[in-house]
């Protein structure tokens, strides 16, 4: 049997997952955690062979636990789920030590599988996330975007004009511009809408809910 920890910030999803594995006698739920914080501790305290890891939780989010999971020793093995599939969550995640990468519409069997196969110490992603990996790791590296670049280009997709992100940021407008162009020439565009768009395409910036 297969001892389970479920970390989601979503009491509906952790209820799912529950019922789920819980129905099936190859698993056994040990508990759940809401964000990244509890699944360290709970993960300490209940020893479970494998956790399934939410990414994009309040607080502790998923990549800083399994970060936290590998200083600590924790020997579980952590397999991701989750809604996304962009470069910025996928790779940090598996940079960070998890052993595997799903996501949420994966068939139950698909899941099952994957959490036996992680039990087992096999690395597991799904297809969509295999076809990315590899396609991201066959292109020349991104030079990663500044902080202040992903502000002015968050104040931007926001519909801010540079003067309007200028004041927003307090520094001036050519800087903005500097900021801007900075952003341009990382993400291989030439004017603001195309760099909205590719910060979206690779994970930089999220739609607002």
């Amino acid at each position: 049997m297969i001892s389970l920890l479920i970390v989601d910030d979503h009491p509906v999803v952790r209820d799912g997952l529950r019922s789920m594995f819980g129905a099936d006698p190859r698993f056994d739920v040990l508990g759940e955690a809401g964000d990244g914080a509890e699944a360290v501790a709970a993960a300490e305290r209940l020893g479970p062979d494998v956790i399934l890891m939410d990414l994009r939780m309040p607080g502790t989010d998923g990549v800083a636990a399994i970060r936290e999971l590998a200083e600590r020793g924790v020997p579980a093995r952590v397999l991701v789920l989750t809604t996304y599939d962009t470069d910025a969550d996928m790779l940090p995640a598996i940079d960070a030590g998890a052993t595997g990468y799903l996501l949420k519409d994966a068939p139950r069997e698909e899941l099952f599988r994957a959490v036996e196969a992680a039990a087992a110490g096999r690395a597991v992603l799904s297809p969509a996330v295999a076809t990315r990996l590899i396609g991201q790791r066959r292109r020349p590296a991104w030079d990663p975007l500044s902080q202040r670049e992903l502000e002015v280009l968050e104040l931007v997709a926001g519909g801010s004009s540079n003067r309007d992100a200028a004041r927003a940021l307090f520094i001036s407008e050519a800087t903005v511009k500097t900021h801007l162009l900075h952003a341009y020439a990382k993400l291989g565009v030439n004017d603001r809408a195309a760099a909205v768009a590719t910060a979206f395409s690779r994970g930089y910036l999220t739609p607002r809910e």
